[in-house]
Formats: C-alpha cells, structure tokens, sequence
C-alpha cells in the first residue's frame, strides 16, 4: 500500500509540473540555510532523478560551498555519500543541521574551494520507499544532485567531480563510479574512494562478525525491499514481520547515539529467527543481493579504499577479496588498511586528510598511486 501512495504522490506532482522541469539532474529549489560550517554556504535542495525502473522522483540533498564570490573557472566538486542513517523518511541528513558534522572534513572541504554534494538519497526526505543498498537508485541520485547543484549560481559547481562515501555511501560511490559513463556522459568523474563499503551484499550479511548489527541491517534490507520491489516477508512469522516494521520505521541512526531497549529487544527478536534460516540464500532476496553487489569489473579506476581491519559491520575479508577483484582488471587501487580499525574510522581523523589529499591529486591530474601487489 505504501509504495502505492507514494507512486501515486509522485505522479501527481509530476503531472502538475511541464516534462522539461522533471528532466533527471533538474534543480526543483534551493532553499538558503541559515546554519552553515564556518565560511560556507549552504542550501537544501530539491531535484530530480529517475529510479533503475526510469520513473522520475523528486529527491532531497544539501549542497555546501565556499562563501566567496563565484569564481570564473567552475570549482570542483565532491559528491559526499552518506553511511547508513535509517530507511524511514525522517532519516533525511539534510534535516538537521548535525549532518554537518556527520560529514567528514567538511571544513577542509570548504577550504580547499570545493562544492560539496550530499543527496539524501531517495526515501530519505522524501515520499517513496528508500532503496536500502540498491545500486542503481542511490548512485542515479548522486549523479542528479551533482547536475542540479550547477543550476545554484552561487555554488558555481562545475561538471568534473569525486565521488567519496563510507559505509552505505561506500556501496553507493562505487555504484556512481560504475554507471557515471552510461547515466550522465555530461559530467567527468576523477575518482572514487570508499570507507568500508559494502561489496558482496550475500557475503558481508553473513560474515560480518556482529550478529546485532547484521540483524538490525538485514532488517533494513528486507523491510526496504519489501516496500521498493514489494517482495513478500512471509518467511518471517507475524510476530517478526511487526519487529521487522517497527525497527525500519522507528530508528534513524546518528554517530555515538545508543540504540533504545526496545530496538535492542527486537534485534534479538530477529537476530533468533534468522539463525534459522539466511536469507542471503532465500529467494528473491538472494537475487536481489546479487544484482545490488558491486561487479569489481564495472568500477572505472582510479580507486581508494579504506577498511579498519576489526570493523564488525562490514568484514574487512569481504572488502579485501573485493579490491584484488578489482586490481585483477589492471585497476589503479589505493588501499588504506586500518590496523585495529573500527567501522567508522576509514573516513574519518588522519584518513580523512589522507583521502581528500589523494582526491585532491586525481583532480590535479597526478599519476594514481597504485597497491595492488601488496593488498
């Protein structure tokens, strides 16, 4: 019912707009905020984009640029791709000013002259289901909010970017990274970098090493899919199909927040269930894991990656099978390991300076360092 309405709602408004105010990558506004990082500029923003299935949504975002007076050459600019922050459409980031600081190294951002991008992604502000880990969607979405921040003329984003995110937002870079040539030809992408991304969706969900976390996560997935591709949660009993609910419903995640009694109580509720059977192998969510991993041979260098090597979300093995896949199609392949690295230091402290350091060379066009014999 609720991917009903919300197709419905999209339709009507876009029905109520002309065709040439819907074109995928089109700024609908851009509303002024008064709270912005120290020498910028800021402004949510609503655009569209189109979904993998070819229907235009309008979506939420932020773009974050330098106070000064627009200069002659366009600046550049970098797509930030946000981690997980819940599947509910109050989880949008660019809700609340504290997505400032959930963004890495904005202020070194800002200084350096870049125009930050940071879409919300679909479902996340707005009224449609939010395609959790779904390849195409998110990155259609980065990739739209990069073209409508160049219709903000005092942003004055230009068309070459870089495409940087840590966990969900990992999975969403590479995913932009593979589909920019086919999806918009019109912009040039310098480089991608990753923090823990997930990779192989099948393979992180069940070798991940907390089993709270992939339970909670799994339940994100499954309850986004359900509402996204309306798949069917009968393999849950009643019971855990209201958990289930509740806990994508209820929960928007936020950095050093604790999770409530009862979000931990219905965590064990699944995380019991699912010891029984892995939905990883359960059809069509077992497909939908395939088509939503990463094919290391889609993703155009050069690269950087970042895993902690004792991140209990994303399995550091998982991530690194993926960057030799990755180097076997001669990709250029900057890796960043973490020693004793939890989930959310590849983005973050001394590997932020070291990420927008390697950002900075790719669009300077330096020669890419490349690891791939010691990975």
């Amino acid at each position: 019912m609720r991917l009903v309405i919300a197709a419905l709602f999209v339709a009507s408004t876009a029905a109520a707009l002309p065709a040439t105010a819907q074109q995928a990558g089109t700024l609908s506004s851009a509303e002024p905020l008064a709270e912005a990082p120290a020498g910028a500029q800021a402004w949510r923003v609503r655009y569209w984009t189109s979904n993998q299935d070819g229907l235009r949504q309008e979506v939420t975002g932020m773009v974050i640029a330098p106070r000064e007076a627009t200069p002659r050459q366009p600046r550049r600019v970098i797509a930030w791709a946000h981690g997980t922050t819940g599947v509910a459409q109050k989880c949008a980031p660019s809700a609340t000013p504290a997505s400032y600081a959930a963004a890495p190294a904005i202020d070194q951002m800002i200084a350096r002259g870049y125009v930050v991008v940071a879409p919300d992604y679909p479902g996340l502000g707005s009224p449609m289901p939010h395609p959790y880990l779904v390849g195409r969607d998110t990155a259609y979405s980065v990739l739209d909010a990069v073209r409508a921040a160049r219709m903000i003329p005092g942003a004055g984003a230009g068309t070459r970017f870089a495409v940087w995110g840590e966990s969900q937002g990992g999975h969403a870079a590479l995913w932009t990274a593979a589909v920019t040539r086919s999806y918009a030809p019109d912009l040039t992408l310098v480089g991608t970098a990753a923090a823990a991304p997930p990779t192989d969706l099948g393979a992180n969900m069940r070798e991940a090493s907390d089993a709270n976390a992939r339970a909670f996560l799994l339940s994100l997935t499954l309850y986004s899919w359900s509402q996204r591709f309306g798949y069917s949660l009968n393999d849950f009993d009643r019971g855990n199909q209201g958990v289930i609910r509740r806990l994508a419903e209820n929960n928007c995640l936020e950095l050093g927040k604790k999770p409530k009694l009862g979000t931990l109580l219905g965590i064990l509720s699944v995380k019991q269930t699912i010891k029984k059977k892995d939905f990883t192998r359960i059809e069509p969510f077992a497909a939908a894991m395939r088509a939503n991993s990463v094919d290391p041979a889609s993703v155009p260098g050069p690269i950087l990656i970042a895993q902690g090597t004792k991140d209990t979300l994303v399995a550091p093995a998982v991530t690194r099978k993926f960057a030799k896949a990755v180097c076997k199609h001669r990709t250029p392949v900057r890796w960043i390991e973490i020693p004793g690295g939890s989930h959310v230091d590849g983005a973050r402290g001394d590997r932020a300076g070291e990420t927008l350091a390697w950002i900075e060379a790719r669009f300077d066009g330096g020669a890419a360092p490349d690891d791939c014999r010691r990975i």
